[in-house]
């Protein structure tokens, strides 16, 4: 069989037996891949700037992970951490405790996914405080479950017709997304008034003695990688603290080293009574959790928290491996010199082409928002999903993002070559000029 026929083959089976429900957003099937380069069935390679959607910050098959996984195939492969516990499952709550910020006694536990993490830590607040309400942000991505879904701030794919929502969920309008300010101010002559207006949304909209915790990303990841400025976090805690809510960041897209820092909260000076973790601590592995304030995580009853297959050793032994690599290869500078690469570039971008209206991000977690017009900045996704598949049919894998979906985020592997790096940005720029000429822009 020819590898045109393989590829035919396997989309007919995809087609037969896959739900369109369960979207792909290439028509590629991968058959191997290292680093931040994927190999397709046709023997097609492509640059990889998606990473698996933010979960391979160290790349594809890095050799401690795999190394790490096969040695704990033959050891055993599954147990149930709620019946016999294993080393690698205690091992990684303690280094992911110590890693996580802020000066306090922490405690973790671990799940299969990030939407899982998100519910995990919503009980745990719940059950702390005795209060049901909580608060998410305009904009805001925490998954498909049932209460992720209704957390998560999107219509259309994720909640339209998957009703009745879960209930005690508000969505905070006033996320600080700058770009696109909720209250037409300019920062920083705005003061940050958009973490001022909590207050009111405790009076017209929800009691603040009723909610048991805000969650926010601290880099907004399927909302545009928009990044907050710092006082607003700084406020938010503030306000959490007055009011004994807990504070939950969502760092499942934004951790383990994405924005240069292991994870983004360190940007901001401010630590999270709880935080979420999933995607790229498991270096391509499964791998999800809660990590947070001792006093916090032990408010739950035995019992209450725990899944058959949460922390699965091979998962477990991987996101060891995943900090062994972050500690041992100086991947945070990494990051920080990728990130200033990729910046520099979109800088560039948005100078010479008008079609972009803000290039934005922290670290190697960046993006560029497409606009028809700079003066209204009117979203444009036809020029987002334009330049998406002209990388797509030139060698690069990107994936746009934002409400409107009018964004090109990048989530290239921190291990990519300079080399790589640069042909990647040099595709996106030339895919850019051509939907910028098709646009008529």
């Amino acid at each position: 069989m020819n590898t045109t026929d393989k590829a035919q083959e396997l989309q007919a089976l995809r087609d037969r037996y896959v739900p369109k429900g369960h979207p792909n957003a290439t028509p590629f099937f991968v058959e191997s891949a290292k680093g931040a380069l994927l190999r397709d069935v046709t023997g097609r390679e492509f640059i990889d700037f998606v990473g698996g959607i933010g979960v391979l910050n160290v790349g594809h098959c890095h050799p401690k992970v795999v190394a790490a996984v096969k040695d704990q195939a033959g050891r055993y492969l599954h147990t149930c951490s709620m019946v016999t516990m294993y080393e690698p499952y205690v091992q990684l709550a303690a280094r992911l405790s110590e890693a996580a910020p802020g000066d306090f006694e922490k405690k973790a536990m671990f799940v299969n996914s990030g939407s899982e993490a998100v519910e995990n830590a919503v009980k745990i607040a719940r059950c702390h405080t005795g209060r049901a309400g909580v608060v998410s942000m305009k904009n805001a991505f925490h998954g498909r479950t049932l209460l992720a879904m209704s957390l998560t701030s999107k219509v259309k794919p994720y909640k339209f017709g998957f009703g009745p929502l879960a209930p005690e969920v508000y969505q905070y309008p006033n996320y600080a997304y700058c770009y696109r300010c909720p209250l037409g101010l300019t920062y920083p002559k705005c003061g940050v008034a958009c973490a001022d207006k909590l207050r009111e949304f405790f009076i017209a909209t929800a009691a603040a003695e009723n909610i048991a915790c805000i969650i926010a990303e601290p880099v907004q990841g399927e909302g545009g990688f928009v990044v907050p400025p710092k006082e607003f976090f700084e406020k938010l805690r503030a306000i959490c603290d007055e009011y004994g809510i807990v504070f939950v960041a969502d760092e499942i897209q934004s951790g383990f080293g994405r924005t240069s820092k292991l994870f983004a909260m360190e940007h901001f000076g401010v630590a999270p009574d709880l935080m979420t973790v999933a995607k790229s601590m498991g270096g391509g592995l499964p791998l999800a959790g809660v990590v947070g304030k001792a006093e916090i995580m032990d408010s739950v009853p035995p019992g209450g928290i725990g899944g058959t297959y949460g922390g699965n050793p091979l998962a477990c032994r991987a996101g060891l491996a995943v900090m062994d690599i972050f500690e041992q290869d100086n991947l945070l500078a990494k990051a920080e010199r990728l990130g200033g690469v990729v910046k520099r570039r979109f800088a560039s971008f948005k100078k010479q082409y008008q079609l972009i209206g803000d290039e934005r991000g922290l670290g190697a977690m960046r993006a560029l928002e497409f606009v028809s017009d700079r003066a209204t900045k009117a979203p444009c996704p036809e020029a987002a999903k334009g330049v998406a598949k002209f990388c797509q049919d030139n060698g690069l894998l990107v994936l746009s993002c934002g409400n409107f979906g009018n964004c090109i985020r990048v989530l290239m592997p921190l291990v990519i070559t300079r080399d790589q790096l640069d042909r990647g940005l040099d595709i996106m720029e030339e895919g850019i000029r051509e939907v910028s000429k098709s646009l008529g822009k």
